[in-house]
């Protein structure tokens, strides 16, 4: 069916274009460019940075002289996103077009819709109150939640059909099955730990590994570390916390990669050991294989001090490590998998129609 293999399309596309809009936003969080244009949802008044520094008003911002680079890389992650949400407005419109055929849920369409909506509102949050640490976090998370939704949804639209049939219920998958849910509790809790160790910008509190400042356990303040909201009209940019609360921030983090890896590497282990469907054995290699990247470049990411790259790639691994989650979960519960929506792809013609 055409319009099966164009909705399956334009989700491979969509998870592409989000994994990218997410790490484009660690990128201009990390460069210090969030107010690179401190207005939403243009810059400077503009559409785009030339045309802000050809009209030259910096009389018009007092305190926030326009930094070409700054700008042009938020503006940069704002296009990306607008077309992320244009194409996510395309597929609730498919959805709703081919609502009979039943390629899509509707009801699943217009949730991915509203969350893009949201994640929209987030980012004009993020700009207009000042990198607030709780606004930033969430719009990392609504950013993930909308990869994960897209990823979730282009894996269910693989070879076989939106629905796939199910995998047995067996008690080793139903033990897998839990595990794996249980992980991805974990990894979703880390991933907003990560964000706000980002927003906070205590990275750099620990600046040693295994320790922290020479210490396995130093000076911390947990009262203040995790304060969501110090109210409006502070600038959040450099962050607003003295050493100790950034310390209990870091500190939360790793404590974090370590449950979070143990649920995911358990789950993963279980579903090698038993007798699993062999898509949901890839699957667990996978997140095995995630986890082991993500875990060096964090490590290596505070030998070096941080190096720009590294930090940035530590949110693609974050992003990788959920993908490869879900693809274990969906493997697990209805035996679907990403090989089968790429040989889908691939081979439109050997697919059946879902």
């Amino acid at each position: 069916m055409r319009a099966a293999r164009w909705i399956r399309r334009l989700c491979l596309l969509g998870v592409l274009l989000c994994f990218t809009v997410v790490v484009l936003g660690a990128y201009v969080r990390l460069t210090a460019a969030g107010l690179g244009c401190p207005d939403w949802p243009g810059c400077y008044g503009h559409l785009t940075p030339a045309g802000a520094q050809a009209a030259d008003n910096a009389a018009a911002y007092p305190g926030r002289p326009l930094d070409t680079g700054k700008a042009w890389r938020e503006m940069i992650h704002r296009y990306a996103a607008t077309t992320l949400g244009l194409l996510i407005i395309t597929l609730t419109a498919l959805a709703i077009a081919t609502r009979r055929a039943r390629i899509v849920s509707v009801p699943y369409a217009l949730a991915l819709f509203a969350t893009v909506i949201v994640q929209g509102l987030l980012g004009m949050l993020t700009v207009t109150w000042q990198l607030k640490p709780l606004i930033v976090t969430l719009h990392l998370l609504f950013g993930m939640t909308t990869l994960a939704l897209l990823w979730w949804l282009a894996l269910s639209l693989g070879r076989g059909g939106g629905g796939g049939a199910r995998a047995p219920t067996r008690a080793p998958v139903r033990a897998a099955h839990g595990l794996a849910l249980l992980g991805l509790a974990a990894l979703v809790l880390q991933i907003a730990l990560g964000g706000w160790t980002s927003s906070n910008y205590a990275a750099v509190a620990c600046p040693d590994f295994p320790t922290c400042q020479g210490a396995w356990w130093p000076h911390s303040d947990y009262r203040k570390a995790f304060v969501l909201w110090r109210g409006l009209n502070i600038n959040y940019e450099g962050g607003v916390l003295d050493n100790p609360a950034r310390v209990a921030i870091h500190l939360t983090h790793r404590i974090g990669a370590l449950l979070a890896t143990a649920a995911l590497a358990l789950a993963a282990l279980m579903t090698l050991r038993r007798r699993t469907p062999r898509t949901a054995r890839l699957a667990a290699a996978a997140v095995l294989a995630a986890l082991a990247l993500q875990l060096s470049i964090g490590v290596s990411m505070v030998l070096r001090t941080f190096p720009l790259w590294l930090a940035t790639a530590h949110t693609a691994g974050a992003a990788l490590l959920l993908l490869a989650t879900l693809a274990l979960l969906r493997s697990l519960s209805r035996g679907a998998s990403g090989a089968d929506l790429l040989v889908s792809v691939a081979n439109p013609r050997k697919s059946r129609s879902p």
